[in-house]
């Protein structure tokens, strides 16, 4: 409705198979997306009126940015609109890690109520939390976490304080949680960066590739890492993605591992935030260039 009332004509297009996408995008001078559609360098290549491509969301994992780059497109996406929602879920993963909710359900449902077998490590209320990332998310998170009496410790890359920081979560943390952007042929919660001093949860809502899943595997093994609670996996938007063959997923059912399918910041009212947000910034760039 926005984009109508703009007087621009649009055409939704759902479940386009990537060669049908790639026959038809020469139509558009606009594309706006969710996680699902990959717009690959094939695609952009065949994109010869496009200027704008709209993310509905904060990552752009699935849009292959340089190439848009090379051919003068602009990409956008909408960071903060899914903030709260991925923040909410990241405490929710806390806590079911940390009071093993999802054991304790599995068990009642078997007609057994015991509660002994799955009392909590710790409450938070007496837990030092790491968040690693002090963008949107990441500061949420600490606010809620403060809120229930967490000690929390903010590390930012961006901070010249970060090493510093990065050191006293190792040494300290009961719980980490990561709120970092991925960064290619990087793993950045790997052997060579994490010392730990203590046994601790490792919280991943971030993205599947800033974590060493092996390394991950190998602390699980030797019960350094308590527990392991992710949104997000490996690979997850690579074509050859396949669930059956992460390292993480083949053992969930070995260690104490809570996996969910990126569903952190999917709720109807970001979804409505994030949507509303990309069609306006769609609408204004489009606007300049035409």
């Amino acid at each position: 409705e926005i984009l109508l009332k703009n007087n621009l004509d649009v055409e939704t297009k759902t479940n386009l198979t990537p060669d049908e996408l790639k026959n038809i995008i020469a139509n558009y001078d606009g594309l706006i997306v969710r996680s699902a559609t990959k717009v690959t360098d094939d695609i952009i290549e065949a994109a010869t009126n496009l200027k704008i491509i709209g993310r509905a969301g904060a990552g752009v994992d699935n849009i292959n940015v340089e190439a848009a780059k090379s051919k003068n497109i602009i990409v956008m996406n909408t960071p903060g609109g899914n903030t709260n929602a991925t923040a909410e879920h990241t405490i929710g993963l806390i806590l079911s890690i940390t009071r093993n909710y999802l054991k304790a359900i599995s068990s009642l449902n078997k007609n057994k109520w015991d509660r002994r077998p799955y009392a909590g490590e710790k409450m938070l209320s007496k837990s030092i939390v790491g968040v690693i990332g002090g963008g949107r998310i990441g500061i949420m998170v600490s606010k809620i976490l403060s809120s229930f009496g967490s000690k929390v410790i903010v590390a930012e890359k961006k901070n010249k304080n970060f090493k510093i920081k990065l050191r006293q979560i190792c040494r300290d943390s009961d719980i980490i949680s990561l709120h970092i952007p991925s960064f290619k042929n990087d793993n950045f919660f790997s052997k060579n960066r994490f010392k730990l001093r203590k046994k601790f949860y490792l919280i991943n809502t971030s993205r599947g590739d800033v974590v060493d899943e092996n390394y991950v595997l190998e602390l699980l093994k030797k019960r350094l890492m308590l527990g392991y609670a992710a949104d997000v996996l490996n690979n997850e938007f690579d074509a050859s993605f396949k669930l059956s063959k992460n390292i993480i997923f083949k053992n969930r059912n070995k260690f104490n591992i809570i996996l969910t399918p990126h569903i952190g910041g999917s709720t109807k009212d970001s979804w409505r935030l994030t949507e509303k947000s990309i069609i306006l910034e769609l609408k204004e760039q489009i606007s300049k260039t035409t």
